[in-house]
């Protein structure tokens, strides 16, 4: 749609806004969103009422003992009637304006989330505070209050115009699902993990063990998955009803997408391009992960936790590994689908996407801090001069990249298996550690080069473009 016809339309609805945040289609939808929301409660509070839980109140409204199905029953009520209200006066946006996104939160998120270094700052002090409150947030009813939480926020959320505009693309609406399926089995995790490192503490057995009753393929296997074939092609089947294909229009030379992005599982690779050059980012890097992948079984020396689920036993793997997917991974699709805009610039989510807006950035690379930090030229061979006259330029040039590099992949592993990690070479033995070590460095290039990049404007430890070579 045109801007004539998209501002014609406007003043024909009685508005002049041509990105309205709230309409009569988005509060009749959000409506139904509350019935869910409402319909999901009340199953929690009958199950809650079955389950007889109690709390105390505070002195100063009596000491009393209460149900939790009494405060469960009044926030289904409370949602059952937001639910009705959404439903019934969707015509009339302005008399549901208590129900919007504030605009003071929406800077406030804003200011997090557009800036790149605040955004993985949240996010990895995030992942620490799940580490050390994972016994609390575990609990059944702390994760359905942050799945209750995590639903409201959606929903007020969508209130926003430019939000809509982000969650609400087909490509992305997968992707939204996923966060939540993300949370449920990070959840679902920690959760099983700690009723079995509390059975540990008492002497007793994994569960899995005392549930380890085998069953026939034929017929108990083949009709659960038969089952779960059956349910999931129902889905897609719903799912391609209700949501357009996200077909675009056909490919131009002459009209690219701005932002031209990944799917959305290259999307990391694609976030890691910003930092690293594409051989690295796009080669090297996932040649690693699938390679790490494969050597995890042969320097894998501790032999607990296998076939149950625990996290005291294996610390150091499962927080490797959890930090590797969440803050490293997911946390970069999550930059790259809902944060990236027009000419690869960070956006908040309540932020439109201006193809105008401009960021300088001055990138400076490692040789270049070094000599003129000294003072020195960078050392350049003569004009015309042959390859073999122009390498021992180029290599003193970066000469003090290349230290940094072998220091890095060399010399820290060393220090590692002398301090932090004599336990794990001693164990490994030589070899094995110094894959590990490795492995583990590699992935921790990705944060380093990002604070550096942050910090000091770091393009390149090595930047050889005569030879197509960048590290």
């Amino acid at each position: 749609m045109n801007s004539l016809s998209l501002i014609t339309s406007c003043l024909t609805l009685g508005s002049t806004d041509p990105h309205p945040n709230v309409t009569p289609s988005v509060l009749y939808g959000l409506g139904w969103l509350y019935l869910i929301l409402f319909a999901m409660n009340a199953v929690w509070t009958w199950k809650s009422y079955h389950r007889d839980c109690h709390f105390r109140l505070p002195e100063f409204l009596g000491g009393m003992g209460m149900p939790n199905a009494a405060v469960w029953a009044m926030y289904s009520i409370a949602l059952l009637l937001v639910s009705v209200t959404h439903l019934t006066c969707a015509s009339v946006p302005e008399a549901l304006r208590w129900f919007v996104m504030p605009d003071f939160a929406k800077s406030a998120i804003d200011f997090v989330v557009a800036d790149a270094r605040r955004y993985f700052a949240v996010t990895t002090f995030g992942f620490i505070g799940m580490l050390l409150l994972r016994n609390w947030l575990a609990k059944p009813s702390v994760g359905w209050v942050l799945l209750n939480l995590s639903l409201l926020f959606l929903c007020v959320s969508l209130t926003d115009w430019d939000f809509r505009q982000i969650v609400g693309k087909p490509d992305n609406v997968p992707i939204v699902a996923m966060l939540f399926i993300v949370g449920f089995f990070t959840w679902l995790f920690f959760y099983r993990a700690n009723e079995n490192d509390r059975r540990s503490a008492l002497g007793k057995g994994p569960i899995e063990a005392e549930n380890n009753e085998k069953v026939l393929t034929w017929p108990d296997l083949v009709y659960t998955e038969m089952i779960c074939m059956i349910a999931v092609t129902a889905l897609l089947i719903l799912w391609g009803i209700a949501l357009q294909a996200p077909l675009e229009e056909p490919a131009s030379a002459v009209k690219t997408p701005n932002p031209s992005k990944a799917p959305w599982y290259f999307l990391g690779l694609q976030e890691m391009l910003v930092y690293y050059d594409p051989w690295l980012a796009g080669v090297v890097f996932p040649s690693v992960i699938l390679g790490g992948m494969m050597a995890i079984p042969y320097i894998d020396f501790n032999k607990l936790g296998n076939g149950y689920y625990t996290f005291n036993e294996r610390k150091f793997a499962i927080t490797t590994f959890m930090f590797g997917f969440l803050p490293l991974w997911v946390g970069m699709i999550i930059l790259g689908t809902f944060l990236r805009g027009p000419n690869w610039n960070v956006f908040g989510i309540y932020e439109f996407w201006d193809v105008h807006k401009l960021e300088a950035l001055n990138n400076v690379n490692l040789s270049e801090y070094f000599w003129y930090g000294i003072g020195q030229p960078l050392p350049m061979a003569p004009a015309g001069a042959d390859f073999w006259t122009q390498a021992p330029y180029i290599l003193l040039r970066e000469l003090v990249g290349f230290v940094a590099i072998g220091v890095y992949l060399g010399v820290l592993p060393m220090v590692m298996a002398m301090t932090v990690f004599k336990k794990f070479f001693l164990r490994m033995g030589f070899l094995r550690f110094m894959v590990f070590s490795n492995l583990v460095l590699m992935m921790a290039a990705l944060p380093l080069k990002m604070v550096l990049r942050w910090a000091v404007n770091l393009k390149y430890f090595i930047a050889i473009p005569e030879w197509f070579f960048n590290v």
